[in-house]
């Protein structure tokens, strides 16, 4: 069993400072010949059926692997302090590699490719990067697009050669046979170790400082919160959370898929990982639980009976795509849904038992519930504003109940952005004790038990003024706030909808509510009129929804690639403003 501590593990060899990889050097000590990552690879030759085969590595393999790495990067070069973007896809490099930046101090950064190419630039620029690892493809775009062009002097190339810049890691290592222990680099808690950047579904991307104190916590919350224990075997479908694994002594099952690009994802390479493993533990986000209970759907002899949980992230999941993927999983096991963001994550949680209990609160304007904090986190509810907040104050809580700004503080909250003090002097507060606070950017409420309401982001909120008549053009007339969520998912429910989305157009000068409509699959709207007839009807029956009476209907949202979830309602906004007519 895993059951040393990483202060105890310290106090044993002499050392002092903090490192993740500590966790990977303790299962290579005790148990060593356990799996502790398995990669999926399919072939589907012509005229025959699809194979899988595997890539397996065991704790002492993976930590041999990342030491001997962490030398021929330093070899190369690359030392303790410099910041290397790395772009791998996910693969037994992938593990190896970030291990070994983490072992030698080496500060990776980390993008979502789907933040698309326009961004990942700015990305780059700003985090000015003293090397680039990554596949060919990846060293290809740098070279087209002038990705960290005036900073990056190391470049190593993954699973290719060195033609496509600098050296191939295949090189490096020839070069490099130690198979010694590599000294791990011991930092400050609270030093920087990795740059995360946000995926900018919501905003422009901003690279999150993390400490390997944030990684610990998360680790602990998993292990904690979750139940995660040794010898587990999980499926996971992200990239930084498959990490996690070997610091639990948990073997990752990576499946042949476009982690960047859930929704395409084929459910056959799933269920076979899960099968072949008998994974105990699976990590999916909103748009591939929808894709996999869809299969389970046309399916029904698809089952994940070794599942023990699901965790859910990265966006709120709809009840309906739960309950099709719970029809997998055995009775007692439930899918938890997590919040949090890139700067914190996780901060609550909820099992999709309890939540379908809230169905009907939701489906009338009370928000998504989003569960109880995590062991160590503490959540407020602060009046709504723009402006800056420097010094927290306990007075600055809202009562239970009442709708504002969702902060949290905690081991696993972030303490800054990376480049970027105007943001993050927007985002943090910070108290006694050394303690930060983050604005999540998030709306919400507390209930009376202390359990989590989302209802929606800041910047979707709609202050409008409603007026009696349309030629009431004075500005004069009654203010209204109206929140994304609550409004949102009251429209939902009408059978016609697949789902809408709340924006503010301006008409006459005055910011108005209008609700963007994608109706469902195969419906056309022969008769918009009676539609909105009886929209206005589930308008005027719930105060979160009374005076609004504008829709359009838009052929296809646009959303983010990795979620499908996380609606654009600014280019919704954009294209509302154009189209509506009085």
């Amino acid at each position: 069993m895993l059951d040393e501590t990483v202060s105890g593990l310290g106090s044993q060899d002499g050392l002092s400072g903090a490192n993740l990889c500590r966790h990977l050097t303790l299962a290579a000590k005790q148990t060593p010949d356990a799996l502790a990552v398995a990669v999926q690879q399919t072939k589907k030759p012509f005229f025959s059926a699809k194979s899988f085969h595997y890539h397996e590595l065991n704790f002492k393999q993976l930590d041999a692997l990342s030491d001997r790495i962490a030398f021929a990067l330093n070899d190369y070069g690359i030392k303790r302090g410099m910041k290397a973007v790395l772009m791998v896809t996910p693969s037994i490099d992938f593990f190896a590699l970030t291990f070994a930046l983490f072992k030698a101090g080496i500060v990776p950064i980390l993008v979502d490719p789907g933040m698309g190419i326009k961004n990942l630039k700015q990305c780059f620029i700003e985090a000015k990067p003293d090397a680039f690892i990554g596949i060919p493809k990846a060293h290809l775009a740098r070279r087209l697009f002038g990705w960290g062009s005036q900073t990056v002097k190391k470049k190593i190339t993954v699973g290719g050669s060195g033609l496509w810049g600098g050296a191939s890691l295949d090189s490096l290592l020839r070069q490099t046979p130690s198979s010694a222990p590599y000294p791990m680099a011991l930092l400050d808690k609270n030093a920087m170790c990795a740059i995360l950047f946000t995926s900018g579904s919501t905003g422009t991307p901003k690279g999150v400082v993390y400490s390997h104190q944030m990684f610990e916590a998360q680790i602990s919350a998993l292990r904690d919160d979750y139940q995660i224990v040794t010898g587990e075997r999980d499926l996971a479908t992200f990239p930084l959370f498959s990490l996690f694994g070997p610091a639990l002594g948990m073997a990752s099952i990576v499946p042949d898929m476009d982690a960047s690009k859930p929704i395409t994802a084929d459910p056959a390479h799933i269920f076979a990982a899960v099968e072949r493993y008998q994974c105990s533990n699976m990590f999916v986000n909103p748009a591939l639980i929808a894709r996999l209970g869809e299969a389970a759907e046309q399916d029904q002899t698809i089952k994940m009976p070794s599942l023990k949980r699901v965790i859910s992230a990265g966006a709120p999941a709809t009840i309906s795509s739960i309950k099709r993927f719970s029809r997998m999983l055995k009775p007692d096991v439930d899918v938890l849904n997590s919040y949090g963001a890139t700067e914190s994550l996780p901060i609550s949680k909820i099992a999709s038992r309890e939540l379908f209990a809230t169905t009907d609160i939701t489906d009338n304007g009370g928000g998504i519930c989003v569960g109880q904090a995590i062991k160590g986190v503490d959540i407020a509810i602060i009046t709504i504003s723009e402006q800056a907040i420097s010094r927290w104050d306990d007075a600055q809580r809202l009562p239970a109940g009442e709708i504002g700004e969702i902060v949290v503080r905690g081991p696993m909250v972030s303490r800054s952005y990376y480049q970027r003090p105007s943001a993050t002097h927007n985002a943090k507060i910070y108290g006694d004790d050394d303690n930060v606070y983050h604005r999540m950017g998030d709306l919400g409420y507390l209930d009376d038990a202390g359990q989590l309401w989302m209802c929606g982001r800041k910047a979707h909120r709609v202050d409008a003024k409603l007026s009696d008549s349309d030629s009431d053009s004075d500005g004069s007339g009654e203010e209204k706030r109206y929140f994304s969520i609550p409004c949102e998912r009251i429209f939902n429910t009408h059978p016609q909808v697949k789902r809408s989305a709340l924006v503010g157009i301006t008409v006459k000068g005055k910011v108005t509510p209008l609700i963007c409509l994608e109706l469902e699959l195969g419906i056309t709207c022969n008769n918009s009129a009676q539609l909105y007839q009886e929209l206005n009807a589930l308008a005027e029956a719930h105060k979160e929804t009374q005076g609004i009476c504008r829709y359009l209907i838009h052929p296809d949202f646009p959303v983010d690639i990795r979620h499908n979830a996380k609606i654009f309602r600014e280019k919704l906004a954009i294209w509302a403003q154009r189209e509506h007519k009085e």
